[in-house]
C-alpha cells in the first residue's frame, strides 16, 4: 500500500507500507500527517503530551509535532481540508487548549471524529473542528482541570485552577452547542464517578445536549468533509 505524506517542507513523499520503514517519510505517516491529496488526516491518540515527557510506556500525541503539521497544512494550497481523528484520555490542558485554538483557526474546512474515548481535553479538540461527529460507543469524560504535580495549597493556585476550568468551557461554549451552565454541572457532579468528580457520557448524549454534532463514523465523517471542501471551492470559483 502507498501513503502519501508531506513532509514540514510541503513536498510529498510516496511511502511503501508494505516494505521497510524508511526515514522521515516513515517518520511523518506514524504522527498522523497522511493525505489522499485532498484532505490531511491528523490523530490524536492516548494522551496528549505538553511540556512534560510522558512514560515510553504511554502512547502520546506530541504537541510539538502537530504545530507545524497544521501550519503546514494551512499553508499547502492542495490540502483543501482536514480530518481530525481522536481518540484519547486528554492530557496536557494548556497543550491541548493550544491545538483546538489552532484548529478552530484554520480557514479550510475542519472535521472531527472521536472514536473509543474523547476524554478530558480531548473535548476542546473535538469541538474546534467546523463539523464533529462521535459513534455511538464513544464516551467523553468532562471534569475539572487536575494536577498531577505538586500543588501548593495556597488561593492563588485553587484560582489558577478555576480560571483554567473557563476558559475551557468558554471554549466549548463558543465552538458547540452545548449550555455552559450544563456543562459547569456535568463538570463538577459528584454522584456519577466513585473516586472522581464530573460525568461520563456517551456518544448519543454528547450530541443531545449539543457537545458534538452528530453520530457518525468516517464514511459520515468523510462525506461532511467533502460537502464543506465542495462548497468552499464553488465559493472562491464564484468570486473569481
Amino acid at each position: 500500500m502507498n501513503l502519501y505524506v508531506r513532509d514540514a517542507d510541503g513536498e510529498e513523499k510516496n511511502e511503501n507500507t508494505d516494505g521497510e520503514k524508511r526515514g522521515e517519510a516513515c517518520s511523518a505517516a506514524e504522527l498522523g500527517a497522511v493525505t489522499d491529496k485532498r484532505f490531511a488526516c491528523i490523530t490524536v491518540i492516548g494522551q496528549v503530551e505538553g511540556h512534560y515527557i510522558l512514560d515510553s510506556s504511554q502512547k502520546t500525541t506530541k504537541y510539538e509535532h502537530l504545530i507545524p503539521m497544521l501550519v503546514s497544512i494551512e499553508q499547502d494550497s492542495e490540502v483543501e481540508g482536514v480530518l481530525i481523528v481522536l481518540n484519547t484520555m486528554g492530557g496536557d490542558v494548556e497543550a491541548g487548549l493550544a491545538l483546538a485554538e489552532m484548529i478552530a483557526s484554520l480557514t479550510k474546512p475542519t472535521v472531527s471524529l472521536v472514536l473509543g474515548g474523547g476524554h478530558s481535553i480531548g473535548i476542546p479538540l473535538a469541538v474546534s473542528a467546523n463539523r464533529s461527529f462521535i459513534v455511538e460507543s464513544a464516551t467523553m469524560t468532562i471534569h475539572p482541570v487536575r494536577s498531577s504535580g505538586t500543588v501548593i495549597g495556597v488561593p492563588q493556585s485553587f484560582y489558577y485552577f478555576e480560571r483554567m476550568q473557563e476558559r475551557i468551557l468558554d471554549f466549548l461554549d463558543k465552538h458547540s452547542g452545548a449550555d455552559k451552565a450544563e456543562l459547569r454541572r456535568m463538570m463538577m457532579n459528584t454522584d456519577e464517578m466513585a473516586n472522581d468528580v464530573g460525568s461520563i457520557i456517551d456518544g448519543r448524549l454528547a450530541v443531545q445536549i449539543g457537545l458534538i454534532d452528530e453520530i457518525g463514523g468516517i464514511g459520515a465523517a468523510l462525506d461532511g468533509l467533502r460537502q464543506m471542501a465542495d462548497e468552499r471551492k464553488k465559493g472562491h470559483e464564484r468570486k473569481n
